[in-house]
């Protein structure tokens, strides 16, 4: 893929991405002949193809010449243009007094060309006629880039949406977390630049992404579960701007995940709350965890325990337990759909904190939440109905 003039060897193919930008001046009544030579010339002498030209581009009062309207049908792409005003505002390495005196700007050919970035490749040149009616310079502009957020799911293949998977392979570069690359490595195209780190870079891993993206390329930033949820689609859209594409892949997260696991915990409304501290302060934690508490949701914990944080869930289960009965159901995944996935069902009085870690999901009955042949189940509606005890 490249806008170079080159030859495709025996089993080779060229693409041409639309990568150039022509700016055109031209004295009243410039013929289109020699408009077009002078593009063509340009092109062919910087080793260029005319067939990755993405539009001609022009000040204002430029817009209806014929001999620029008429070169940029032939060579198939739109003609743009921009006031003098917002030309003179570009810097250009040669500026004149001719368009100055014109049209009102120093520069059209090389104003116009850069006005929205790139690299000058021909800086003006002037048609061999004699005199002189048309000017142009060329720019590469890079291309637009696309930044995917890929939620890669819990774990299991088969939970890793087509969606997701399209992504992947559509992906020029990936970026993630090292051992969520090892999970989908066999699934990226050959010649996928992978940008990998590890736990803890999260941020820097965003800032990559976009980074990467704003080069023109189509990027893949990966996170487990949904990308949405406690994940990297949060830190990559705070970095993003409207200078690139930004797609959201959803995928299947642990909650939903455990969910399907225990049964149906999460029938009626609930709520996700992570108990990490690292980003979030504890007494905004707690504020949380006891709201949703006195609104009776089913609670979902991420993030609930490790071996340096290992006093909050207890705590936040404390919090619930003055609101709802010992014996409210309490599921404990661990791993959900992956290989080593294990899962119990106990109550909000017996669930043992020290048995939960950062792999675990624990989820919280509400009040009508019940176990029903070893499954957690909450109810669509507040009415409990009795022939389903």
């Amino acid at each position: 893929m490249t806008d170079r003039l080159v030859e495709p060897g025996e089993r080779e193919a060229v693409l041409r991405p639309p990568t150039l930008v022509v700016g055109v001046g031209a004295s009243k009544g410039a013929p289109v002949a020699e408009v077009l030579g002078l593009v063509e010339d340009a092109l062919r002498e910087a080793g260029l193809s005319a067939a990755s030209v993405a539009e001609l581009a022009t000040v204002d009062a430029k817009a209806g010449e014929e001999g620029v309207v008429a070169a940029a049908r032939r060579l198939g792409v739109p003609l743009v243009t921009y006031g003098a005003e917002e030309l003179a505002r570009i810097d250009v390495p040669h500026p004149s007094d001719a368009p100055l005196a014109a049209v009102g700007t120093p520069s059209v050919a090389e104003a116009a060309a850069l006005m929205r970035g790139g690299e000058l490749l021909v800086p003006k040149r002037k048609s061999a006629a004699r005199p002189a009616m048309a000017t142009c310079a060329v720019v590469r502009r890079p291309g637009r880039g696309r930044l995917a957020v890929v939620g890669l799911g819990p774990g299991a293949r088969d939970l890793l949406t087509p969606r997701a998977r399209a992504e992947l392979r559509r992906a020029s570069v990936l970026v993630g977390l090292d051992q969520y690359v090892d999970q989908i490595r066999d699934l990226l195209r050959p010649g996928t630049r992978v940008l990998e780190s590890g736990l803890g870079a999260e941020e820097e891993r965003a800032r990559t992404a976009v980074a990467q993206a704003r080069r023109g390329r189509a990027v893949a930033l990966i996170g487990s579960g949904d990308a949405g949820v406690y994940a990297m689609a949060s830190p990559a859209l705070a970095e993003a701007s409207d200078d690139i594409d930004v797609v959201g892949v959803p995928g299947v997260t642990a909650a939903l995940a455990a969910g399907a696991v225990l049964g149906a915990p999460l029938g009626h409304d609930h709520v996700s709350i992570s108990l990490s501290d690292l980003h979030t302060p504890w007494e905004v934690i707690e504020r949380r965890v006891r709201a949703a508490a006195e609104a009776d949701l089913v609670v979902t914990f991420y993030n609930p325990r490790s071996r340096g944080r290992d006093w909050q869930l207890p705590k936040a289960l404390g919090i619930l337990a003055e609101h709802r009965a010992p014996a409210t159901p309490v599921g404990v995944v661990r791993n959900a759909s992956r290989a080593d996935e294990s899962s119990r069902l106990t109550t909000l009085a017996a669930v043992d904190p020290a048995t939960v870690d950062m792999m675990t999901v624990v989820t919280v009955g509400n009040t009508a939440t019940r176990e029903i042949a070893g499954r957690m189940v909450t109810p669509r509606g507040y009415r409990w109905q009795e022939e389903a005890q």
